[in-house]
C-alpha cells in the first residue's frame, strides 16, 4: 500500500503535469519525440519527384524498374525508464533524496507519455536487475511503477550500468526511448554498452545530482568516493583547499562523461535535489527539438 503523504504527493504531481501537459509540456514533448519513429510498409513502383533516397535497390534490380520503400509514421512511442537504484541514490542534502527526485522525475514524465498514450516500461538496477515492468499503456501502470520505485527492496547496493544496457540490448525488441536515470558514480566504464545499445534506441541520459557532490559541509574528515580514480578519498572538510580539490575532481568527472556522451550523439539533462526540474525539462525539449530539426 502507498502511504497517505506519497498519494497526496502523486495527486499533486499528477495534477501539476495535467496542467502542464495541457500547456507547454505536451507540445514540447509531442514535436521532441512523436512521429520521429518510421516503420516501413511496402514497396512500390518510383514516380518522378519521389525521393530517390528511398529506392529499394534490390527489388529494383529483380523487377528491371525501380520501386522505392514506403514508411509510416510510428504514433505510439515506447518510453522506458532505466533507474539506477543502488545506495548512492539514497543520499541528498536538499529537501530530497536523490531516489525521490527520480521517483518525481518518472512520474511527471510516466504521466505526460499516459497522456499521450504511450506505452511506458520500468527497469530498476543495481549490479545486478532489481526490478523490471514490461512497457504498458495506463495511469494503474505508472502507478505501480512509481511504487516500486518507492517500495522495492534493493537487493545489492552496488552499480553496474553495463549490465542494465546489455539487458536492455537484448530484451527490446521495439526501438524504445530509453531515460538512462543515474548518478553515473560508477567503477565500470560502460560506454561500450552504450554505443551498442545506442545504434538501434534513442537514449537520453538523466543525470542525477545533490549539491553535496560539489560542496561539502564543514564537519571535520569525510571519507568521499573520488569518481575518476576509482579511490576513496579522506578530505578535512575544514580545509578549504581540500574543499576546493573535492569540487574539482567533481567537476572534472561530470565533464569527462559529458564529453562522452556528446560523442555517442547522446543527449543529457541534469536533475537536482531540492531544484524543480520541470524548467529545465521545458527547455531541454525544445534544446532537442531545435537538434533534431536540423
Amino acid at each position: 500500500m502507498i502511504s497517505k503523504d506519497i498519494l497526496k504527493k502523486i495527486k499533486r504531481i499528477e495534477i501539476i503535469t495535467k496542467n502542464l501537459v495541457n500547456t507547454v509540456l505536451q507540445g514540447e514533448y509531442l514535436s521532441t519525440f512523436k512521429g520521429r519513429g518510421i516503420e516501413f510498409t511496402e514497396v512500390r513502383e518510383y514516380v518522378e519527384g519521389d525521393d530517390v533516397r528511398t529506392i529499394d535497390w534490390n527489388v529494383t534490380a529483380r523487377m528491371n524498374q525501380p520501386y522505392i520503400k514506403t514508411f509510416i509514421e510510428e504514433r505510439e512511442l515506447q518510453v522506458i525508464f532505466a533507474s539506477d537504484m543502488s545506495a548512492s541514490l539514497f543520499s541528498g542534502t536538499k529537501e530530497n533524496f536523490k531516489n525521490e527526485l527520480v521517483f518525481e522525475f518518472v512520474a511527471t514524465l510516466g504521466f505526460t507519455a499516459n497522456i499521450n498514450n504511450d506505452r511506458v516500461g520500468f527497469l530498476g538496477f543495481t549490479s545486478e536487475l532489481e526490478k523490471y515492468i514490461p512497457p504498458k499503456k495506463g495511469k494503474k501502470h505508472i502507478l505501480r511503477i512509481i511504487r516500486e520505485i518507492l517500495y522495492h527492496n534493493v537487493k545489492k547496493e552496488t552499480t553496474d550500468i553495463n549490465f542494465a544496457l546489455n539487458y536492455l540490448n537484448h530484451l527490446l525488441k521495439k526501438k524504445s526511448t530509453i531515460f538512462l536515470i543515474s548518478d553515473f558514480y560508477t567503477k565500470k566504464d560502460f560506454y561500450d554498452s552504450l554505443k551498442a545499445l545506442r545504434y538501434y534506441h534513442d537514449i537520453i541520459a538523466v543525470i542525477v545530482r545533490d549539491s553535496m557532490d560539489f560542496e561539502l559541509l564543514p564537519v571535520g574528515l569525510l571519507p568521499v568516493y573520488d569518481p575518476e580514480n576509482k579511490n576513496l578519498l579522506w578530505l578535512d572538510t575544514f580545509d578549504k583547499k581540500e574543499l576546493e580539490k573535492y569540487k574539482k575532481i567533481s567537476l572534472n568527472y561530470d565533464n569527462k562523461i559529458i564529453k562522452n556522451f556528446k560523442s555517442l550523439g547522446i543527449d543529457y539533462i541534469y536533475i537536482t535535489c531540492g531544484k524543480p526540474f520541470i524548467q529545465d525539462l521545458i527547455s531541454f525539449f525544445k534544446k532537442r527539438e531545435r537538434k533534431l530539426a536540423r
